[in-house]
């Protein structure tokens, strides 16, 4: 295979450097591209930081936050925008400032007439108006400059001009398949037990097609009619499903990843090396290969995650990335040695293929985003993620955006501190929204790169909800939440938004054209909803209510929500396991029955 084409000219800054001032480029820059040699690149000139100015932590809208005096930073000898303080969690009282989306009052000098002479107290007083004015200024400028001297514009929340914020949602949202059912009451379809296994085993995936639920079994996939639960079919494999694509083509097509030879005793472990495609209309593996190469040498490459964009099939992992044609698992590229330690940690698929490309040492490493020619795998543009980020977690890949855990300092196990809304055609940053961990919900495996949940992108704004807080009447149990968008081009939130309402919380699932599909958790005495939300009004339409359950076998509440998949298309509701342990050998009267698979349907 020929090599691919140089770098594009977005070249990463100095990997040495940091906040502060720009160091010379080093002997020899991170390799781009997916692991096959290329010709070094020229050196690139210093840049400002990881492209542009940080932003204020953001903060749901309306609610106000204590005055901070102004701070200047400094990234690559580029001044930055002023930083704001953290905001409290959405719903909770604050001090009294303007909130977000509301246009800034321009501070001017008070007038002097007589010409008369200044004392000392007004002096300083002037002198602290017009520092305020020129931070302000500068904050403008470098929000408006381009990094290395582009044109491209940087938000960062303080863009001037645009209208990100004071939209009132016109113009965007609608557009969904989903249809209002004449009787949104559901009814449980069909359920299906866990499989006995000998070990904790992961059966994480599935797939809905207009005739049967897809979820992986014990070394097998397995087909369930969608409204009685019968199996349709299973194809058996040679072990484990370790890795399901999150998007398939028009016919149903799927790529998976499973494991080459089944799990035995005492580990009960073997490597995710095999790659496949299988036809969910009818059960069949197309074709099915595994690669060598990179840090494998001669063995099997090691995959963790595998996706799909267009007519190309990409997994990743700590081997490295590989890719291969949908038709016939023909390689596009393979995992490839290099002297830089650079590899494909992962990719994400859908409109766009983007790699999460890892250079340098374990713990100081160089993590580049890149957008790729899906045929190809050369790199048409590259950003290159701030220090201290390990790993970075590909939310959307048109528009592109990147979810990440700067300095491992969520602390809660989301994953994430911080968004980066990049473009994808020229690899600069437009926004970077912070997303306060003990504020918003959402939730990424930061060793997985196409694994976020709860995320959602559409509209040009990104959707999040926020963490649980108390509701209007205080009562024991009274929780809810809402969501919250946040504009791609400035980083500002906006300002509708939805409530789940007291005793609900809202679990976003998916897009549906420019609506929300999301699964409303109920309170112990009332069963789930599915509803959509308008992306621009954010008002929700009630699509599926589950019945009221009290049981201790009540389906719905078996499954806990960060241990289970949920997917909704056309009427029916779906609630899945990604893990299955072995059962316990004396089961007690008042154990909770597990189930694999819930079901419930409306209209049909």
């Amino acid at each position: 295979m020929t090599q691919p084409p140089p770098p594009p000219p977005n070249q990463p800054p100095d990997p040495r450097g940091g906040f502060g001032a720009p160091t010379p480029p080093p002997p020899q820059q991170p390799e781009p591209g997916y692991g096959y040699p290329q010709q070094p690149p020229a050196a690139p000139q210093p840049e400002p930081g990881y492209g542009y100015p940080q932003q204020a932590p953001q903060q749901p809208y309306g609610y106000p936050t204590a005055p901070q005096q102004p701070q200047q930073p400094q990234q690559y000898g580029y001044p930055a925008q002023p930083q704001q303080p953290g905001q409290p969690p959405y719903g909770y009282p604050a001090q009294p400032q303007q909130p977000y989306g509301h246009p800034q009052q321009t501070v001017a000098a008070p007038a002097v007439s007589g010409g008369k002479k200044l004392s000392a107290q007004l002096q300083i007083v002037i002198a602290a108006v017009v520092a305020v004015v020129l931070i302000v200024g500068i904050g403008i400028w470098y929000a408006n400059s381009g990094d290395g001297g582009d044109e491209a514009k940087g938000t960062g929340g303080t863009s001037q001009g645009s209208t990100g914020g004071d939209t009132g949602g016109k113009g965007i949202g609608g557009g969904g398949k989903e249809k209002v059912p004449a009787n949104t009451k559901a009814k449980v379809s069909f359920l299906v037990g866990e499989p006995k296994v000998a070990d904790v085993t992961d059966v994480a995936g599935s797939f809905i097609t207009d005739k049967a639920f897809v979820k992986p079994g014990v070394n097998s996939l397995v087909a369930y009619d969608l409204d009685k639960g019968n199996v349709l079919w299973t194809l058996p494999l040679t072990g484990q499903i370790c890795g399901t694509s999150r998007h398939v083509t028009a016919d149903n097509k799927a790529p998976i990843l499973f494991e080459a030879a089944k799990r035995v005793a005492p580990r009960y472990y073997q490597q995710c090396t095999e790659v496949g495609v299988v036809d969910l209309n009818t059960g069949k593996l197309l074709w099915s290969t595994s690669v060598t190469g990179g840090s494998a040498g001669d063995a099997k490459a090691r995959f963790g995650e595998v996706t799909l964009s267009g007519t190309t099939v990409a997994a990743g992992g700590t081997d490295g990335g590989a890719a291969f044609d949908l038709a016939n698992g023909n390689p596009r590229w393979k995992p490839q040695a290099n002297d830089q330690n650079c590899y494909d940690m992962g990719y994400g698929g859908g409109e766009g293929l983007v790699a999460v490309r890892k250079c340098g040492q374990y713990d100081n490493p160089n993590v580049l985003i890149q957008n790729l020619n899906p045929t190809t795998g050369a790199p048409l543009s590259q950003f290159k993620m701030p220090p201290g980020v390990k790993y970075a977690s590909v939310v959307s890949t048109k528009p592109l955006v990147v979810a990440t855990d700067i300095g491992d300092s969520s602390g809660d196990g989301s994953g994430i501190t911080d968004f980066f809304s990049i473009d994808e055609k020229t690899g600069k940053l437009k926004a970077k929204i912070t997303a306060d961990p003990e504020q918003y919900a959402a939730r990424c495996r930061p060793t997985e790169v196409e694994s976020c949940q709860q995320a959602l992108v559409g509209n040009g704004r990104l959707y999040l909800p926020t963490e649980e807080h108390e509701g209007s009447t205080g009562e024991y149990g009274d929780e809810t939440n809402e969501i919250i968008g946040f504009d791609l081009t400035t980083g500002r939130t906006v300002p509708e938004k939805a409530d789940a309402g007291d005793k609900y919380t809202f679990v976003p699932l998916r897009m549906d054209g420019g609506n929300l599909i999301a699964y409303k958790e109920p309170p112990y005495n009332q069963g789930g909803r599915i509803v959509s939300v308008d992306g621009g009004t954010m008002k929700e339409t009630l699509l599926l209510e589950n019945p009221a359950n009290k049981s201790l076998n009540n389906p719905e509440s078996s499954f806990s929500l960060n241990g289970a998949e949920l997917l909704y298309q056309n009427g029916r509701f779906f609630i899945s396991e990604n893990m299955v342990s072995k059962p316990r050998e004396n089961p007690g009267p008042n154990d909770i029955k597990e189930y694999l698979i819930a079901s419930w349907s409306v209209g049909h």
